[in-house]
């Protein structure tokens, strides 16, 4: 077990899909499988133990070329946590409204295959999280984690929303379709998105579900399962999803890391150099200066002393000085 366990460290990253897929059966040789699932999709399954089954939507591309590893995100609980994981995965985009996956889906939940688990995870971000809900319903009782849901495309309930055009000739009106109305059957569906995207917003106040637990994060922008990756906290959010122990503390206990991402901080400081709000944005450039010195906080720090200048301020730390004033 050991032996095969280390295995699963092995980079895929970069690799053609048929290398990719060709390791990953390696992998999976001895507890678990590599399916195909149609022409379009492919389903990866690691058995480790009946205590959690983590099930993640992913995409090829996005796991090949932007994971650090090229693994799915459930390799590393399985890994760690040793959680059996269930990947359905897409090449392309898919959005898994393929007749293969409902199918799949089918005899698994025929088999009593989710049944074997003390509890199981649904996990997906923009697309995948699409699929995440869509097929929760397929397990009930299972927790859902969903970064930047898409409620549908069916263009009859959400018009509103210009992307995505070309993929809804899919069919979203037949089974699993509309993905809020399939999380009936979750114990508990936690919603991860940036209310400052606009639509991004739309499509998550469309999942309203009683259990449904709404963790907005500003300023994170339209990538966030890429910055939570970066921030070390996505598998946390994940394990603690596992355990049942995840709600709104816990998960905004381990948000605070954000602190510590310059990519949250840069688009933090664009916000409030755009609402003109100069003051704030020095408090923030001087302690990203000293924490993580980048130039893009130096220059925002210059920027804003320069305009608090013009106003007869001067900036010093931790206070501000009046230039032209009797007092401090």
């Amino acid at each position: 077990m050991i032996e095969r366990r280390a295995t699963i460290t092995t980079s895929l990253a970069g690799l053609t899909r048929a290398d990719w897929l060709a390791k990953v059966d390696e992998i999976t040789e001895d507890e678990g499988y590599v399916e195909p699932v149609g022409r379009n999709h492919t389903a990866v399954f690691i058995d480790r133990e009946p205590t959690v089954l983590v099930v993640t939507f992913e995409e090829f591309d996005t796991v090949r070329l932007s994971n650090e590893d090229g693994h799915p995100l459930g390799f590393r609980l399985a890994q760690t946590q040793g959680w059996s994981h269930l990947c359905l995965m897409a090449h392309g985009e898919t959005w898994f409204r393929d007749p293969a996956i409902t199918g799949y889906m089918d005899r698994l939940t025929d088999e009593g295959f989710f049944e074997d688990f003390e509890h199981v995870i649904f996990y997906g971000a923009e697309m995948g999280a699409y699929g995440a809900a869509a097929y929760s319903v397929a397990a009930p009782g299972s927790d859902v984690v969903l970064v930047q849901p898409i409620a549908s495309l069916e263009a009859a309930r959400t018009p509103w929303d210009p992307r995505f055009r070309d993929k809804r000739r899919l069919d979203f009106t037949s089974r699993y379709g509309y993905a809020p109305e399939m999380l009936e059957a979750a114990r508990r569906a936690f919603i991860i998105y940036d209310p400052r995207e606009h639509l991004d917003s739309m499509h998550a106040a469309l999942f309203d579900r009683e259990g449904t637990v709404h963790l907005r994060c500003p300023f994170l922008g339209d990538r966030i399962e890429q910055d939570f990756l970066q921030m070390k906290i996505l598998h946390q959010v994940l394990e603690l999803a596992g355990e049942k122990r995840l709600d709104r503390s816990s998960f905004f206990r381990m948000y605070r890391r954000r602190r510590d991402s310059a990519a949250y901080l840069r688009r933090l400081l664009s916000a409030l150099e755009e609402a003109d709000r100069p003051w704030l944005a020095a408090l923030l450039c001087r302690n990203a200066v000293e924490r993580l010195n980048r130039q893009r906080f130096r220059d925002g720090l210059r920027n804003a002393q320069s305009q608090l200048l013009e106003k007869g301020i001067t900036f010093t730390w931790p206070r501000l000085v009046k230039i032209n004033g009797a007092g401090r």
